[in-house]
């Protein structure tokens, strides 16, 4: 009966697969180049977006939905509704640029990969045609053997039978030589 094993040890064979591995850097280089995504789009993007005429305040990008309400005093009681098209479009570019170069880093290890792999059948064949070739050179210097005496024909062999229970039979005299 196979023993059942404890979450602990699932836990530390998936973590000793080398999958974990590879999703944890490709979390953590990820998360950097999103970083770096991020940055472009709210510092370059995102301003030149912000620059097509429009309002002073808000640019032609946003729809106001509801006026902020202010008391007499001049502070804001409640918030305005505004429909920013600009943050959806730099979001949107920040997941393109971000999938685009995911994509060029996984394209890139996945033909490493195959090249990798393709060398080492290229060097396994390599090494098994040497292997042949000494095996068939060795062969070439031994000694050639004596070919081995042809086994007797069924006829021969009962012959010998007949002759030895003859002898066997009649001790005193000598089995014949049969043809």
């Amino acid at each position: 009966m196979a023993k059942k094993k404890g979450f602990f040890a699932e836990f530390k064979e998936f973590i000793a697969r080398g999958n974990v591995l590879d999703m944890a850097v490709g979390i953590i280089v990820g998360g950097a180049f999103t970083a770096i995504i991020n940055s472009l789009v709210n510092n370059i993007l995102t301003p030149l977006l912000a620059m097509i005429p429009g309002s002073e305040e808000t640019g032609a990008l946003q729809l106001v939905l509801r006026e902020a309400v202010t008391d007499d005093a001049g502070a804001i009681v409640t918030e305005a509704v505004i429909m920013d098209f600009s943050a959806v479009i730099s979001a949107i570019v920040s997941f393109l640029l971000t999938a685009f170069v995911l994509f060029v880093i996984v394209r890139t290890v996945n033909k490493i990969r195959t090249r990798a792999e393709e060398l080492k059948k290229k060097r396994e064949a390599e090494e098994a045609a040497k292997k042949a070739e000494e095996e068939a050179a060795a062969k070439a210097q031994e000694p050639a053997q004596p070919a081995p005496a042809p086994a007797p024909t069924t006829e021969e062999l009962l012959a010998q039978i007949r002759d030895l229970l003859a002898a066997q039979a009649k001790p005193e005299e000598a089995p014949k030589a049969s043809k």
